[in-house]
């Protein structure tokens, strides 16, 4: 492992100019390309204290040897080279777009004689025209199926094509009227090419034109008594119209656009794009990255942005990627140099780029829709690899390496407090066996005397094992089986690795609990969130696992299920006392009136929803009563501050402010169903 200033350059040697650097390995290896609008300023954060940066720049600059740089005019320019860079030496540090899976397209093929219909996937190809991604090859189909009795286009493969045109005899679908069968010379190419054409035309939104045409058509034959024409055009216009119904209609102006979200965590980012052209979703596509450096979600927009649509080729105007620019580009957050990147897209547009983040309406709504599947994709990519048998496997022998256990921890059981300026204080416990939950297990708790995190840490693991003892005391035989039950008691297997969510003073009043009550055969860590470092007790400095290990990815999904049943918890007691403290001042309504009240409605939310017919069904409640609940319960006016929302504002459970910013105002939500086209 290198010494990051064995290599650092002098002091004063660095420009402050725009340009582009590359990190070398002793080989002379490039392993990673960066840009930066001052050099000096972004090349010295990298020679700072190392045990301060992230996990991942971390093991870069230990493993580089040196560092070069190249001076350029304009960011524009460093821009440009960075992707140049990156596509040439492909470093092994740099954020790489792979397709968290193989998404299927349809693909134009307009750079042969008689240009063919197909689905495709893999690398893109310059002289092809695609549209999509679809979700699934059968959604591709099902549109060709739909669209060639109206745009009759060669869709055989090269050896088919070539063996109907020795033969003299069209295929199956020339027959059918589903080809134009070019390859027997039924009609040239010029006339073949203009049928494709319109087909484009038609798959990139100029629709209106073609079904005018075609009811126009259809008038003329009936005037003219071609029934036979005519009713061949109707069917035409049919299978349009179906077809244009298949697709999600999402902005009402017919705007081309991208829509771009995120779902991440300090490692990892999940990435979800709609394509929308004429204001219908024409393709969705997602990818999954690791994060090289602890970036913002602005900084996920930049590197977005230049691989998606970097390199784009000047007769396809489609990038790299695949990924044509449109003249909308909606994303959740801008970056810092928000116009230099407009710049960049404009001169590989060739025209005007509109970059922004929505605030209202159809647009905003729709970048919730694709928020919420970049969350959905982010969860099955973590699922995904949890239960995954192999992976399960090397995460519980990685983590018995790593933690130093005598034995791999089978059973791990992780615990989490959560709690608003230390009132309502509540814990969770979650249990994984053999890598998997085991919600049977799960428990929470009330946590009466603690009143930080450290103290109602301790208490929840005092109460926790102290029924374990007591379990073990109580047991009948050496399997911890109750004989009158025929199953084992609650408590009765002890994990062989407790997790706390947090730090060193989590993790040390965790240990003293547990040697307070005299276990000794119980493995403890703690999981900070900020740089995801497990604690052990009694060390100074903490474990860093791989961002690559299993054990770290199945330690993150423990960790996170204890936050989720903390929080789930948490808000239900919130939302029961908040109804107490509202019912306490209710004339004629003592405690066993209330009880009822509660059990009947269970929330506050319910109960403000509730008639007074209704409030009147709970037994002892009458009609005067009924009436000074809900004057009680009832929402305050705009502008009126409430203990409900400053409660609500100032939720704060442990480690919550490394959970990232604050949720956007929702909206009205889109739904988009299945793109056909």
């Amino acid at each position: 492992m290198a010494d990051p200033s064995t290599y650092r350059p002098a002091v004063g040697s660095i420009p402050e100019s725009p340009g582009v650097y590359k990190f070398r390995d002793p080989n002379g290896r490039v392993i990673y390309v960066g840009k930066a609008k001052s050099l000096r300023q972004r090349l010295n954060s990298y020679f700072a204290d190392v045990a301060g940066l992230h996990p991942r720049t971390r093991q870069m600059v230990t493993t580089a040897a040196s560092v070069e740089w190249t001076v350029v005019g304009t960011e524009v320019e460093a821009l440009q080279l960075e992707y140049n860079w990156i596509k040439e030496f492909d470093p092994r540090f740099n954020v790489r777009y792979r397709d968290d899976k193989s998404y299927p397209s349809l693909a134009v093929t307009l750079n042969e004689e008689y240009p063919r219909l197909q689905v495709m996937r893999g690398p893109k190809k310059k002289g092809v025209r695609y549209f999509g991604p679809y979700a699934h090859a059968w959604a591709i189909r099902e549109t060709l199926d739909t669209l060639t009795r109206v745009f009759p286009a060669r869709t055989c493969s090269t050896g088919v094509f070539k063996r109907a045109g020795q033969i003299g005899r069209p295929c199956l679908l020339g027959y059918i009227g589903k080809c134009a069968a070019p390859c027997v010379d039924r009609v040239s190419a010029e006339e073949h090419r203009q049928i494709v054409d319109d087909f484009c035309d038609f798959m990139t939104g100029r629709t209106d034109a073609m079904i005018k045409r075609l009811e126009r058509e259809m008038a003329e034959a009936a005037e003219a008594m071609e029934y036979e024409k005519a009713a061949r055009l109707r069917d035409d216009l049919g299978a349009l119209k179906r077809a244009m119904e298949k697709q999600a209609v999402v902005l009402g102006d017919g705007t081309d656009a991208d829509v771009v979200a995120f779902a991440q965590d300090e490692l990892e980012a999940a990435v979800q794009v709609f394509h929308v052209r004429g204001g219908r979703v024409r393709g969705q596509r997602g990818w999954i990255i690791d994060k090289v450096e602890e970036v913002s979600t602005g900084e996920l927009v930049e590197q977005f942005l230049l691989q998606v649509y970097g390199g784009v080729d000047e007769q396809t105007g489609v990038g790299e990627a695949g990924e044509a620019v449109p003249r909308e580009v909606l994303v959740p957050e801008l970056p810092e140099d928000a116009d230099v990147y407009v710049e960049l897209l404009e001169e590989l547009r060739g025209g005007r780029v509109s970059l922004r983040v929505p605030q209202r309406g159809d647009k905003r709504s729709l970048m919730e829709t694709v928020e919420r599947n970049a969350k959905e994709s982010f969860a099955r990519h973590r699922v995904k690899r949890s239960s995954d048998l192999t992976a399960r496997s090397l995460a519980l022998s990685e983590l018995q390496e790593a933690l130093e256990l005598p034995d791999a921890p089978l059973r791990i059981e992780c615990m989490d407090v959560s709690h608003v300026q230390g009132t309502n204080v509540v814990a969770s416990m979650v249990v994984f066996e053999d890598g998997l939950a085991k919600k049977s297990d799960y428990r929470r708790f009330s946590v009466t005397n603690g009143t930080d995190d450290t103290a109602a840490m301790a208490e929840v693991v005092r109460r926790r094992f102290a029924r374990h003892l007591k379990d073990e005391a109580d047991r009948r035989d050496e399997q911890g089986v109750a004989a009158e039950e025929g199953r084992p008691r609650r408590f009765a297997y002890p994990p062989n690795l407790l997790v706390v969510d947090g730090g060193a003073p989590q993790v040390a009043a965790a240990a003293r609990a547990l040697d307070e009550l005299g276990i000794v055969d119980v493995a403890v860590c703690g999981l900070a969130k900020r740089m995801e470092e497990v604690w052990l007790p009694g060390e100074s400095d903490p474990v860093i696992l791989p961002r690559t290990s299993e054990a770290l990815y199945l330690l993150q999904r423990v960790r996170d299920e204890a936050h989720r049943f903390a929080i789930t918890y948490h808000r239900q007691k919130r939302s029961t006392s908040m109804l107490v403290s509202l019912l306490d001042d209710v004339p004629g309504l003592g405690e066993t009136r209330r009880k009822a009240l509660m059990k009947q409605f269970g929330s506050l939310k319910r109960l403000r929803a509730a008639t007074v017919e209704e409030l009147m069904a709970v037994p002892g409640i009458g009609r005067r009563t009924a009436e000074a609940v809900q004057t009680a319960v009832a929402e305050p006016a705009v502008g009126e501050a409430t203990a409900e929302t400053a409660v609500e504002t100032t939720l704060a459970p442990q480690g919550a402010a490394q959970q990232g910013a604050p949720q956007r105002g929702s909206g009205a939500t889109a739904e988009v169903g299945r793109v056909a086209s």
